[in-house]
């Protein structure tokens, strides 16, 4: 909780500080990568960084944080610490690297704003940043120590014993542990991290959801290239490169969009490449034998840039109660028209007790979230996963 004197001066300088956020944090990597290069060589996503999403992101949460402080001071947001710390740890970020932001972080502000920053409110925007640090280094702490890993490393080496061509631009890869170990259970909608080296030297990292069923012996990564200006490095060297018998490394598996054990009525929706926590989601529910409704919404380009699609429909077939929804924006065969083109649950028959588990690109599921609150599910039994930095609040 912010103390009495600083939620005064935060709530009347987050005008001005908020305004200025996009600013400050573009100042904030500039100095944080002059002075230590090698974690944008390394850690930070550089495409992300080019494109600016990774700022965005940062302002985004920050902004959000405070707001949460001033407005809702006995309502922390776990929800959003969460998601943010189970990114961290799936990186290796460690406690110490807090004290280096929050150098750069705030001589990134008094650049800035100059002169209005006082005394005052830099010791106000200071707990701030403490509050929201300190709890992000115990959450962290925590998933490493369930993980059985130390702080910042939880890396592990991973033999590719089978690739599979999904589609054109997708690809499945199955890995075993290199070092014939055991392999510890995740949570279906979970994800872990691949650290990959590239021409240049550096060591880039990315997030894959995995799809195997929790159980599995294997980890199984379905990796979309990903095109564009820039194109994505780390998928289109894994599509280029990779092949069976290579190794890669792994991190332990971390995310918080998991089913928690809900037996009633389920609505998980995807589009593109976020089919792949859902066909997780969908293995689990098939091996404990979910009985209740399960709609299993999809929405895609055409039917040959559907990736997983025999396997997410023969899982849905599977379930007591399954429906399979999907929408193709072109369809390259014969295709209902009311499932032609956006996704779109007007007409579909909402359960009472209904949990929805969205994944996909941030339009999507926007647009999914307004339908079902629309439709009357309640906000908070409505979940969701995005791909790369979090800007659901950036843009909120």
């Amino acid at each position: 909780m912010l103390s009495p004197r600083s939620t005064e001066v935060v709530r009347a300088t987050l005008p001005v500080v908020g305004g200025a956020i996009g600013t400050i944090t573009d100042v904030f990597y500039q100095r944080l990568f002059a002075a230590h290069p090698e974690l944008l060589r390394d850690l930070f996503n550089r495409g992300n960084q080019a494109a600016g999403t990774q700022r965005q992101a940062l302002a985004g949460s920050i902004a959000a944080f405070a707001t949460a402080l001033v407005e809702r001071p006995d309502v922390r947001p776990d929800a959003m610490l969460a998601r943010i710390a189970h990114k961290h740890a799936s990186l290796g970020i460690a406690p110490e690297q807090y004290e280096v932001v929050y150098e750069h972080l705030f001589a990134a502000i008094v650049e800035v704003l100059g002169d209005a920053v006082t005394e005052e409110v830099a010791a106000a925007w200071s707990e701030v940043y403490w509050l929201m640090a300190n709890a992000l280094i115990e959450t962290e702490r925590r998933l490493y120590a369930e993980r059985g890993a130390i702080a910042g490393d939880s890396w592990r080496r991973w033999t590719v014993a089978e690739r599979v061509e999904e589609t054109a631009t997708t690809a499945t890869f199955r890995l075993r542990p290199a070092d014939g170990e055991p392999v510890a259970p995740f949570r279906a909608g979970q994800y872990v991290s691949v650290r990959v080296p590239l021409a240049d030297g550096a060591r880039q990292i990315r997030q894959y959801s995995l799809t195997d069923a929790p159980g599995a012996r294997e980890r199984t990564i379905t990796v979309k290239r990903e095109q564009g200006d820039p194109a994505g490095e780390v998928s289109n060297r894994l599509h280029d490169t990779v092949r069976a018998g290579d190794v890669l490394e792994l991190s332990a598996p971390y995310g918080d969009l998991v089913l928690d054990g809900h037996d009633g009525p389920l609505l998980l929706a995807s589009a593109g490449i976020g089919c792949t926590p859902i066909v997780a989601m969908l293995k689990e529910l098939v091996e404990r034998g979910h009985s209740a409704p399960v709609i299993a919404v999809h929405g895609d380009r055409t039917h040959g840039t559907h990736p997983l699609r025999d396997e997410r429909a023969g899982l849905i077939g599977k379930l007591a109660a399954g429906t399979d929804l999907t929408w193709y924006e072109a369809p390259e065969r014969p295709w209902p028209a009311e499932r032609t083109g956006r996704v779109d649950l007007s007409g579909v028959a909402l359960p009472d007790g209904l949990r929805a588990y969205l994944c996909g690109p941030l339009p999507f599921m926007r647009a999914v979230r307004a339908q079902l609150v629309e439709r009357g599910v309640p906000a908070s039994a409505i979940h969701y996963e995005v791909f790369g930095p979090d800007l659901w609040l950036a843009s909120a």
